[in-house]
C-alpha cells in the first residue's frame, strides 16, 4: 500500500516535507522488504534524521541540524536501542528548553536536560493522544 495511505495523524498535521520524506522512505522500504511493520521503522528513521516530534506533529530540526535523534536511529536495527520517541536527544538544551515551554511543561526551567527530554516525550504523547481522540 502506498505511502500516503499508510501515514500516521502526527505526520497528516505536519508539513508537506515532512510527509514526503516519510512516503519516499516507505514506498522504497516497501519495495525492498514488503508491507508491514519494517517498512513504517525504515520511515520513521528516516524522518527523524531531519524531523522531530513536537507535541502531535513533526518539525525540522534545531538550526536545520541532520542526522540521527536518539540511538535506535543511529544504529543497524538488529543493534536495538533506544527510542527518543521522535524528540531530538541531540537538541541544546535552550532549544529543549524552549519545546517544553511551547508545550506547556510544567517547572522546566529547574529540569535538567535529560528531564526536559522525558518531559517533552510525555507531553507528545499527551497531545497526540488528545489529536486522534478529538
Amino acid at each position: 500500500m502506498p505511502g500516503r495511505e499508510e501515514m500516521p495523524s502526527t505526520l497528516e498535521r505536519s508539513s508537506k516535507d515532512a510527509q514526503r520524506t516519510w512516503i519516499k522512505a516507505h514506498d522504497s522500504a516497501v519495495e525492498q522488504y514488503g508491507e508491514g511493520e519494517r517498512a513504517h521503522r525504515v520511515a520513521y528513521g528516516a524522518l527523524k534524521h531531519t524531523y522531530e516530534k513536537v507535541g502531535d506533529h513533526w518539525e525540522r530540526k534545531e538550526g536545520g541540524r541532520k542526522g540521527p535523534s536518539d540511538p535506535r536511529s543511529a544504529k543497524p536495527r538488529q543493534q536495538g536501542g533506544r527510542s527518543g520517541e521522535g524528540v531530538d536527544e541531540k537538541a541544546s538544551k535552550e532549544h529543549l528548553y524552549g519545546l517544553a515551554r511551547r508545550l506547556g511543561v510544567d517547572g522546566r526551567s529547574r529540569m535538567s536536560k535529560s528531564e526536559l527530554l522525558d518531559a517533552i516525550r510525555k507531553a507528545n504523547r499527551s497531545e497526540t493522544r488528545a489529536a486522534r481522540s478529538g
